[in-house]
């Protein structure tokens, strides 16, 4: 599985670890994933996602759908249909 957020586009990032003497060595940042299921009463519809810890704080400030239809309107692919609910 990929280390990616499925709403921000968060990736690990390569960089050094720096010894006490300055010595550098490649290490990688890995992005803080969580897979987590949300429920959107709009559409009635649980979704599962990879989301990164930043995400899920603007999930919890905006609401998911909210999140869900800013992102499409940016034109962001996040992998959920939002169906409409009848």
């Amino acid at each position: 599985m990929s280390k990616v957020c499925q709403l921000t586009g968060k990736r690990p990032i390569s960089g050094n670890n720096v010894s006490h003497s300055n010595r550098k060595t490649k290490r990688r940042f890995v992005p803080n994933l969580q897979k987590k299921r949300f429920y959107i009463p709009e559409t009635e519809q649980w979704v599962t996602l990879k989301v990164s810890m930043s995400a899920l704080r603007t999930i919890n400030k905006l609401g998911i759908y909210a999140y869900l239809k800013k992102l499409e309107a940016k034109g962001h692919d996040t992998g959920v249909k939002l169906k409409k609910v009848k």
